[in-house]
């Protein structure tokens, strides 16, 4: 018995360290939550106003592209004859692109396992073959998965920091961007965890390429005529691009809100079961002790007894 209470008091030191831990990591997630919802609602002011001049230089494009889609479709032959942008307009689809982002490292819940089966089922409904479909993802859990099972990446990125900036993420979404223009893939979406509250997330496909998230009644109109310079042309050869970087960089960022408030939830939830296991150690322990005081009572009153 003596053993058994040494047993049960090393448990509960051990639990209490772990509960330490756990504790100290919740509030560490919090608090990067809380710069990462501040740096989404900044990034979301930015949004706007590039979708707004975005959505205003290409207004006339669109309208031309939803006659078209409404008159049995739209050909990519006649982007030249209408001076159309091919960010802007579909095309057959032989390859899609998928980007995927998860965390490096676990210790979150069901935040990547979520991302990793949503996607790997949604891969496996909609495309015959690898060969229909091309990946890049943002963080080593699911980099090694997709890896381990010999599918194709194109690009991976591992090691992005807490609150990521452009910068870190420009080399992929750039090649995001490149990839499509190049032909290597003829629609790109992005796969992530939504960020909902600090409670919940919940898993997004969203279409990047072509861009067709603008409604051209969203335009502004002005009273005054602006000159462009240079040609209205160059400046959507830099600024659709960019505005699809953009759309990629949002994901991201909310992607990375949606990691840190799992794994504040996890560590919370780590947090409670260790109070708990403690308390039923506590438990343990005093019905132990009890049961050992008792027993020393038990053999001195039988050796009075004998004595007597």
């Amino acid at each position: 018995m003596g053993a058994s209470l040494i047993d049960i008091k090393k448990k509960i030191a051990s639990t209490k360290k772990t509960s330490q831990i756990t504790s100290a990591m919740q509030m560490v997630s919090g608090s990067k939550l809380n710069k990462s919802e501040e740096t989404a609602k900044k990034f979301q002011e930015y949004a706007k106003k590039v979708r707004a001049i975005t959505t205003h230089l290409v207004a006339s494009q669109l309208e031309t592209i939803d006659e078209a889609e409404t008159l049995n479709g739209f050909e990519t032959s006649l982007i030249e004859e209408h001076g159309l942008h091919s960010m802007l307009v579909k095309r057959p689809v032989k390859k899609t692109g998928y980007i995927v982002i998860t965390a490096d490292k676990g210790l979150a819940g069901g935040y990547n396992s979520a991302v990793i089966k949503q996607t790997l089922t949604m891969l496996q409904n909609d495309h015959k073959s690898q060969d229909e479909y091309v990946l890049a993802t943002i963080g080593g859990t699911d980099t090694d998965f997709f890896k381990g099972r010999g599918m194709n990446i194109a690009y991976e990125l591992r090691g992005l920091s807490d609150q990521p900036t452009f910068n870190e993420v420009r080399k992929i979404v750039n090649a995001a961007t490149q990839m499509y223009s190049n032909g290597v893939y003829d629609e790109l979406y992005v796969c992530y965890n939504h960020h909902v509250n600090s409670l919940s997330s919940q898993f997004r496909v969203e279409k990047m390429l072509p861009i067709s998230d603008l409604d051209p009644s969203e335009a502004k109109s002005y009273e005054e005529e602006y000159i462009l310079e240079p040609s209205e042309d160059q400046i959507l050869d830099i600024l659709l691009p960019q505005y699809a970087e953009s759309l990629i960089y949002g994901a991201i960022i909310d992607a990375k809100t949606a990691e840190h408030a799992a794994r504040m939830t996890a560590m919370k939830s780590a947090t409670d079961n260790a109070h708990n296991i403690i308390d039923d150690l506590t438990i343990s322990y005093n019905r132990a002790r009890q049961t050992a005081i008792t027993e020393e009572i038990t053999e001195i009153v039988g050796g009075a007894a004998a004595l007597d």
